[in-house]
């Protein structure tokens, strides 16, 4: 038995498995798969191909005491992928979405909170658990079990421990782990399998050094490092975000 409502709207060659159920305000895209017992509630709306697999739940309410049923959004991205029992709930009106970028893997047992935004590529390993109104940049992998606390940012191509408790921004490029969570070094492989030319990679570790393990405060090592002659548009961004970052970066 499938429970899908006829106020859906289901894309073309989209695959509906039995016991899946699919609420009133719902938009699915195309070539999408949803498995059985999966539930698509009320605001979700689904790119092409998507996939969603057993028991998990896209746009369920908001776990907020603030919320008393305002009419918002989830927005899951072409060809992104939520394992079984992931729950990603919807966002409240302070944003109005919670939003999953494209190409990204959400594993089992993984929570999106409301208001979250997920950018492009990223992938929450097993159990990772994000509170409200975390934002993470593409490509940002988390490691399993890991967990954000509400309102951090996440630069891109940063990667983040097993186990580890983030509850600071986390500064572009970097490898974070332990508790308390700690900068290891940069995300030197994962730039490395992206493309990134050799050079961008050591201006990067460069300005890391410079920043986190020269002794100097986070004021003092951007202004060491702007000393140079030429800055990459990488190292720029990093201190862009750095300066710009509400609750401090883990060091």
């Amino acid at each position: 038995m499938k429970l899908i409502s006829n106020k859906a709207v289901i894309g073309h060659n989209t695959i509906i498995e039995p016991h899946a159920i699919i609420e009133d305000d719902v938009i699915i895209g195309d070539n999408c798969v949803i498995q059985n017992g999966a539930k698509i509630c009320n605001g979700a709306r689904i790119g092409d191909n998507v996939k969603v697999y057993s028991y998990a739940v896209v746009s369920g309410e908001p776990q907020d005491l603030k919320y008393k049923g305002e009419k918002t959004y989830t927005f899951i991205d072409n060809n992104s992928t939520i394992r079984e029992f992931a729950t990603v709930n919807r966002g409240t009106v302070e944003t109005g979405m919670t939003k999953v970028g494209q190409n990204c893997l959400i594993m089992s047992y993984c929570h999106i909170a409301h208001d979250c935004i997920l950018g492009d590529n990223v992938i929450l390993s097993n159990v990772t658990q994000l509170a409200g109104h975390v934002v993470l940049e593409d490509w940002v992998i988390m490691g399993g079990v890991s967990k954000v606390h509400q309102f951090c940012k996440i630069g891109k191509h940063s990667m983040i421990g097993a186990d580890t408790k983030i509850v600071m921004d986390v500064a572009p490029y970097t490898l974070v782990d332990g508790n308390p969570a700690r900068v290891e070094t940069i995300n030197k492989i994962g730039l490395k399998r992206r493309g990134f030319a050799p050079e961008i990679i050591n201006e990067i570790e460069d300005f890391y050094d410079t920043l986190l393990f020269s002794g100097l405060n986070n004021k003092d090592g951007i202004s060491k490092f702007l000393e140079r002659e030429r800055i990459s548009e990488e190292v720029l961004y990093c201190i862009d975000f750095i300066k710009n970052s509400k609750r401090g970066i883990h060091r």
